[in-house]
């Protein structure tokens, strides 16, 4: 092979772009490779206000362009992002309202933009670079304060005619059920996720006799019972924290038999804090989807894992996604 063709090669392996990954509380950025390598990552405190948000985006990215040559930037928001990847229609948990993400930050550093939904972004790094990397379709259920989750069919990212799709965390599996910060009522979210795990601690604390380790963590008050605090106790053999990990796992594993109805993916990956619980959640998922998986005697199952990027997902996959708008 001539030596130009091996020096064009090489640069293109090490071509980096920038993702960045906007919480409620930090914003995460990282120059990342084709590989999805990770060979820089800055962290900055999330601001109060929308224009510091803003600001903090561009700083984080010039900074990282001060050592990196970049060809473009992917950004994942919590909230729905238009089907260009543009816009942020709304997001939840900051005041951006019909905000033009991509081009008012495009103007500030020069360099292509993308903006996407920041489970999606996570649902496509797990695709090219974790759970997923060996399948061509793949649902990705986070479970952390909220559900979230994004899809990716036949290669695709699954983004739907106004680039909201995805929102699993808010089909309805209770009538009349809990009240959601949606604004609806029995959400799936309500039932599988984190705080739906505390909820259920916390009213059992003030009733079972059976909670007194973990009464005796929270410092005697149910009020001060957190995720991890469960997740720690039934990992050293609680049976009220394993009880507890248990019922999540079977609405986990009912919902996403609902999901799997509908979009029948290869693989399922559950991510996000509670999946810390490993085998005690994965087992009980696991057996209540068998159960409420219709035909599930008479058709292919797929495999659910648990995801491997952790807390990079997010920013490895909109770096990923900003290589090729055309995902």
């Amino acid at each position: 092979m001539p030596f130009d063709e091996i020096d064009k090669r090489r640069t293109e392996r090490m071509s980096l772009t920038i993702g960045v990954d906007v919480g409620g509380t930090k914003i995460a950025a990282g120059a990342v490779t084709p590989d999805g390598e990770v060979v820089e990552r800055l962290r900055r405190q999330t601001p109060d206000d929308v224009a510091g948000v803003d600001s903090t985006i561009v700083d984080v990215v010039r900074d990282l362009t001060q050592r990196h040559e970049v060809k473009a930037v992917g950004i994942g928001a919590a909230g729905w992002i238009s089907a260009d990847r543009a816009t942020v229609i709304f997001a939840p948990n900051l005041d951006w309202r019909d905000t033009a993400l991509r081009d008012l930050v495009e103007r500030q550093i020069g360099i292509p933009v993308i903006v996407e939904n920041d489970a999606n972004a996570a649902a496509w790094g797990e695709f090219r670079f974790g759970a997923g990397a060996d399948a061509d379709d793949l649902l990705l259920v986070t479970v952390g304060t909220g559900v979230g989750g994004g899809v990716v069919v036949d290669g695709q990212l699954m983004r739907g005619a106004f680039g909201v799709a995805g929102e699993i965390g808010h089909f309805r599996v209770v009538p009349g059920g809990h009240e959601c910060g949606c604004g609806r009522f029995g959400c799936f979210e309500q039932y599988a996720s984190g705080t739906a795990l505390v909820r259920a601690a916390r009213e059992r604390a003030s009733v079972d006799a059976a909670a007194g380790p973990l009464l005796e963590v929270a410092g005697g008050e149910p009020d001060k019972i957190t995720g991890p605090m469960i997740t720690r106790l039934a990992n050293s053999g609680d049976p009220m924290c394993i009880d507890l990990l248990g019922d999540l796992g079977t609405w986990l594993g009912e919902g996403i038999a609902s999901l799997a109805a509908i979009l029948d993916p290869g693989v399922v990956a559950l991510g996000g804090g509670v999946s810390e619980a490993g085998e005690l959640l994965m087992g009980r998922a696991e057996r209540a989807f068998e159960a409420a998986l219709p035909g599930s005697e008479y058709r292919p199952h797929l495999q659910m894992r648990l995801a491997t990027l952790g807390n990079e997902a997010g920013l490895i996959g909109a770096a990923d996604l900003a290589r090729d708008v055309r995902r």
